[in-house]
């Protein structure tokens, strides 16, 4: 696995050029192609309130007025972030369909696709509830999510790795291999609930240390067993190790209209500290 491809969401938000510095350097450090993904709201009638006069002659055509002006500017701003990164290359696909809709497909065919978290007090006229969950649980590809507070390195060098033997768990330590491979300090972090029984854990632990290691990277083992809410304990377990990266699985699955993450993926999600990859 190596990270080649690298699809960044953009959108008119406060956080968007942050994202786009911390993909950049990513693709630095890898050696990928960026794809910039920029949904231009056209079929979301994302507009905000206000922006467009409610007495207008031609109400559609000054709103898709509004929306071509303001992909123009994220697009503007998508490009000049990126001469920072001048080996790294990189191309701007706009499109005009569903936000969601566009990471899946055009997700496909990357490597990793690089979102913000949603919530928080920031600047945006784009709303998009739900849309992290439900491109990480569609999309059969890894996802990183970026905090919607803090500065970020994209070659993290204390990552945690959140592990519960889970299918889920699996594909999200494979798909970390790159970033693993690089770090200083790798924690494989077990996870169990009071009630859950560990006592065969050892061995698969010497097992999956022995497989990390075939692949470069030297792993601590950890244990973390709670009977408080699990992503509360993750949190606060990864301050204490100082970790400044989570690699995890994503939970949960998608109904007609109705979108359901596990609760330590949504707590997760919502209070996350440090960027997390996560893989469904």
């Amino acid at each position: 696995m190596s990270f080649k491809t690298i699809l960044i969401h953009l959108d008119y938000s406060g956080r968007c050029a942050a994202r786009i510095d911390f993909a950049g350097a990513m693709a630095n450090e890898h050696g990928a192609h960026i794809v910039g993904l920029l949904p231009t709201g056209l079929y979301e009638a994302s507009i905000p309130a206000g922006m467009i006069d409610s007495g207008a002659k031609d109400y559609i055509a000054e709103s898709a007025a509004y929306l071509k002006h303001r992909a123009e500017r994220i697009a503007d701003n998508f490009r000049t972030h990126m001469k920072t990164w001048r080996s790294v290359s990189f191309e701007l696909r706009q499109v005009e369909g569903l936000a969601t809709d566009a990471l899946i497909e055009h997700g496909r065919t990357s490597d990793l696709v690089v979102l913000g978290q949603e919530g928080g007090d920031i600047r945006t006229d784009t709303p998009s509830h739900g849309l992290v969950g439900e491109v990480m649980l569609s999309l059969g590809r890894p996802v990183l999510v970026v905090p919607y507070a803090g500065e970020f390195k994209a070659n993290p060098r204390r990552i945690v790795v959140a592990w519960n033997r889970s299918r889920e768990a699996a594909l999200a330590l494979d798909a970390a291999l790159p970033l693993l491979r690089r770090a200083d300090h790798v924690t494989l972090l077990q996870l169990a609930g009071t009630s859950e029984d560990v006592r065969d854990e050892t061995l698969l632990q010497l097992h999956l240390a022995g497989w990390l290691d075939r692949h470069g990277v030297a792993a601590t083992m950890d244990r973390l067993v709670c009977d408080v809410p699990m992503s509360d304990a993750l949190l606060s377990r990864i301050c204490d190790l100082q970790g400044d990266f989570l690699v995890m699985g994503g939970y949960g699955h998608s109904r007609v209209r109705e979108l359901v993450l596990g609760g330590m993926t949504r707590g997760i999600l919502e209070h996350m500290t440090v960027p997390v990859l996560m893989a469904h």
